[in-house]
């Protein structure tokens, strides 16, 4: 045994202790009066004996003498960060000679809390509802379906909230977190999956058979040649080699084919295949789907005649035209791959594009509004071939579409010889095309995942595949009908607007609407308005924009019908249960099934989904996988954690949608996809399951801050900021603490295990022999004090809470000192308010508490900056970039800002960095 020190704290001894037959490695630190922390999900009771040894103790089904006690949940953790899934606490008794003892808590489950606990023992393993770590053989599992399963019974929860009233503006229903959102009878009865017992049928088809599920379903599609055997290939586990997936190979088939022939010889060539609506009011377009074929015909017939042939780049940087699904469909009729760069990129971003796929055409317009603002776009292109040409690749066509109600062809630039005007050439092209037959392989598109550094990642997308998911996907998850006519507010710059603007729907033979100008543009009600004008049934758009939409009265919603809404739908990130409220209860008149969408661009279509009409929603949770997803939650040893947890989202076993690879790296694929976790596709967002097998996205995992050991995703601290009444929408990134070189002496209890694990944690990290001499630690009112502190944290000046004991000033002081030496990371947390509130110190401080209530002390904000607005793109995505480098003082460093609906916010945000 290795005996402790008197009046010294040391970090990071290492000793094996025999507990209950389990060989375990502990890391401790500790020192007379001081306090220990642990991290082991399983340990109930730990008793430390200081001075003359060290011994600990396993408690499973029964409590020794000296600890009645042992067991507590004065703190409850939220179970949505990855390594932290307990929300109970383990109490530490320490003996402190015949008469006096201390008692210290530790939360349990905390990697990083001075106890780093790894167990040889297969029952441990058992005993933590994980398959041994040591058996390489049993590293996945059989039972794909264990976690659909539960649908097999209906989901706890305080039952129907359909006919609540609307919630008041940010109102946190925290005391609603398990309520059910039921369909109707009448809508589960028409849907295409109407109950759970169908939905379980189904996956488990896709899950046990996919070669017969999905042929099936690609059966229903026109192929000139039908696939050879087998119907899918895949390899994702490097350790076996090049990652590989393949589906419907050897199959012939046209993507644009199938969105429009069709649908034509199907009899629905006079159907609306869009309708169009100009950022101006009053400015609106159509177009059937006869009209629509003659249009990708006659664009189709000039790339030919221009030299653009099967597998030869195009680079589309157009708005939401409808010239946009028009070139992306004419790319697809012949073979070409285009690549569609959102047209709020700036030149640096388009060059960077335009140099690594090498394009034979790009093709853009003169302008476009936004608003009340014009973007002069071929100004864009123009500076961005300059650049492209600087760097080796030329491009020799610029084909450009007059927008004119932005701009006149009279005011464009036009550099003779390389610049074509759309209106001169395509009408005079014929309306009819011949269909370039490609492989399922083959690829559609690229599509460039920016990321804030490093060279942009392009996403490849194969044909057959991708078109089968889509389809497929938009079908059953918003339970589309012929008679809907379906809005996403996406632009086709993103994956969203490739799989559910343009193929997804077409491929359905739906009507789409298409919106050219600003969600909130000449007001809050511009959506609704659309949503009335059309006839809109299903509406899918960004938590952004409904936070966004949120911040405004609702009289901007309620003064318009919205009676022909019957599904809406959500994607992007994460939606907090706050904004899904209010979406569901003002925007969906409490009668409207969310579906609640976690996909990514890699993927192609979704992944976990509700199904409308299938089963209860939980306002927040994206619910249960889709057909052929086998989604598992892994640890940081990828291990998959079973039943309720929280830790990484992977997916095993391909699906038809999935990306092939990253074009012209295929190294960086393997890597960043499947080297993590070998044998999974790595999502890279984090994810909990509740009891329920209802899954949570908790953000994606690099936008994880680790404050005092704890990981904390960034939008769980986002909602419950706003669930604040007075908070319309927020934005929090981290911000690095720097470790001094000692804690200050003075006199400070010994505080809670749990923060002093943390502590010990976090110090040990910067290599420090010895923490603490000199100087006894007197422990006072330790029981008490622990339980204060291991509940609400350390006090602060902006804390309500009231100890039930006083603290002296010089402990205070050190708390201070200590708590802003060892956090690692801050917490920075952006604030818009609700419109007419006022900033305040008070309010700041009922923000922070709000945090500090539902989630713990040790996500409370260190700093909340108030924001007149944030950062976007003029999709509604937020630039944390720009927020990281304002809160980190970087101003130097914010780069380009034109890409941003508001430029003009970040100027304010800078003025407002002190307020």
């Amino acid at each position: 045994m290795v005996p402790l020190q008197h009046h010294q704290l040391y970090y990071n001894n290492n000793i094996n202790i025999n507990i209950n037959n389990t060989v375990t490695t502990c890391t401790w630190g500790g020192g007379r009066g001081g306090g220990f922390g642990l991290g082991y999900s399983n340990l109930h009771n730990v008793i430390l004996y200081p001075g003359q040894g060290f011994a600990c103790h396993q408690i499973h089904h029964h409590t020794p003498p000296l600890a009645k006690h042992s067991v507590s949940a004065l703190h409850e953790r939220r179970k949505s960060i990855p390594d932290s899934n307990s929300n109970s606490l383990c109490r530490l008794l320490i003996p402190r000679g015949r008469t006096r003892r201390s008692c210290l808590w530790a939360s349990p489950k905390f990697k990083s809390c001075g106890w780093d606990m790894e167990s040889s023992s297969p029952d441990h393993a058992a005993n933590n509802n994980k398959k041994p770590r040591n058996n390489p053989n049993l590293i996945t599992t059989s039972d794909h379906l264990r976690h659909v399963e539960s649908m097999a019974t209906m989901p706890s929860g305080a039952g129907n909230i359909s006919h609540l009233n609307a919630i008041i503006l940010g109102e946190s229903l925290a005391s609603e977190e398990n309520d059910l959102v039921f369909p109707s009878d009448h809508f589960s009865l028409q849907a295409h999956v109407s109950s759970p017992q169908q939905y379980l049928e189904m996956y488990k088809r896709s899950i046990e058979d996919p070669a017969g599920f999905w042929s099936d379903i690609a059966s229903t599609f026109f192929w000139k040649q039908k696939w050879s055997k087998p119907v899918y290939s895949e390899n994702l586990d490097i350790r076996k080699g090049d990652i590989r997936i393949e589906w419907f190979k050897g199959g012939l088939t046209n993507i644009c084919y199938n969105c429009l022939d069709t649908n034509v010889e199907a009899g629905l060539g006079d159907k609306i295949a869009f309708y169009w609506e100009g950022n101006d009011l009053g400015v609106d377009a159509t177009l059937t789907y006869t009209q629509l074929l003659h249009n990708v015909c006659q664009l189709a017939n000039y790339l030919k005649d221009v030299g653009v042939k099967k597998g030869d780049a195009v680079v589309v940087y157009l708005p939401m035209l409808m010239e946009l699904p028009i070139t992306m469909l004419a790319c697809a009729r012949i073979g070409a791959v285009h690549s569609v760069v959102f047209a709020g990129f700036s030149a640096e971003s388009l060059a960077q594009r335009i140099v690594d796929c090498k394009p034979k055409v790009v093709i853009t317009c003169n302008a476009v509004k936004r608003g009340s603002k014009v973007i002069h776009l071929k100004d864009i292109v123009d500076a961005a071939l300059i650049k492209s040409s600087e760097s080796g690749v030329s491009v020799d066509i610029c084909l450009t579409y007059e927008n004119q109600s932005a701009m006149k062809r009279e005011s464009t630039k036009w550099l003779e010889g390389r610049d074509v005007c759309w209106q001169d050439v395509i009408p005079k092209y014929p309306t009819t095309c011949a269909v370039e037959w490609v492989d399922a392989e083959d690829p559609l598109f690229l599509l460039y995942t920016s990321g804030s550094t490093g060279k942009p990642k392009g996403v490849l997308h194969t044909t057959g595949g991708y078109m089968v998911y889509a389809a497929t996907t938009f079908k059953y998850a918003f339970d589309y009908k012929s008679s809907d006519i379906y809005w996403c507010t996406a632009d086709c710059g993103w994956i969203t607007g490739h799989s559910y603007v343009t193929y997804g729907p077409l491929l359905n033979g739906a009507t789409a609407v298409l919106y050219e100008g600003a969600p909130n543009y000449p007001d809050p009600g511009r959506c609704w308005d659309v949503v009335d004008k059309y006839k809109v049934s299903i509406f899918y758009t960004a938590p952004t924009l409904v936070r966004s939409l949120m911040r405004d009265s609702d009289e901007y919603v309620t003064r318009y019908s919205r009676k022909s809404l019957r599904v809406l739908g959500s994607v992007g990130e994460p939606i907090n249960p706050s904004a899904w409220r209010w979406f569901f209860n003002v925007v969906g008149d409490s009668k409207c099934p969310i579906s609640d969408t976690w996909w990514q661009t890699e993927t192609g279509g979704f992944m976990i989904t509700p199904l409308p009409g299938a089963w209860p929603q939980k306002p927040g949770s994206a619910t249960f996988p889709f057909f052929g997803v086998q989604a598992v939650i892994v640890d940081e040893k990828g291990v998959e954690i079973e039943g309720e947890c929280s830790g990484y989202l992977c997916v095993k076993s391909s699906w038809p949608g999935a990306f092939r690879t990253l074009y012209g790296d295929h190294e960086r694929y393997e890597t960043t996809y499947f080297k993590p976790f070998p044998g999974y596709y790595f999502s890279g967002d984090g994810c909990s399951r509740d009891k329920d097998g209802y899954h949570w996205l908790t953000g994606r995992v690099d936008d994880v801050i680790n404050v005092s050991g704890h990981r904390i995703g960034t939008a769980e601290v986002e909602s419950a900021l706003v669930s604040h009444p007075q908070c319309a929408e927020a934005a929090v990134v981290g911000v690095e603490h720097e470790f001094g070189d000692e804690i200050p002496a003075g006199n400070w209890v010994g505080l809670s295990g749990c923060w002093v694990g943390e502590w010990l944690y976090k110090i040990s990290k910067k290599n420090f022999h010895k923490i603490m001499t000199e100087g006894e630690q007197q422990i006072s009112q330790s029981l008490e004090i622990s339980e204060y502190l291991c509940c609400y944290g350390p006090p602060s000046p902006s804390s309500s809470l009231s100890p039930p004991f006083i603290f002296s000033s010089s402990m205070t002081d050190s708390f201070a000192a200590m708590g802003s030496q060892v956090k690692g990371q801050g917490i920075y947390a952006f604030v818009t308010l609700v419109e007419g509130v006022p900033y305040s110190e008070e309010l700041r401080k009922s923000l922070i508490l709000a945090v500090r209530k539902q989630i713990g002390p040790f996500a409370a904000p260190d700093k909340i900056h108030w924001a007149p607005g944030l950062p976007k793109t003029r999709s509604g995505k937020i630039m944390r970039r720009i927020l990281r480098k304002i809160a980190s003082r970087q101003l130097d460093e914010l780069g380009d800002t034109s890409t941003l609906a508001e430029p003009n916010v970040v100027d304010q945000l800078i003025a407002l960095a002190d307020v």
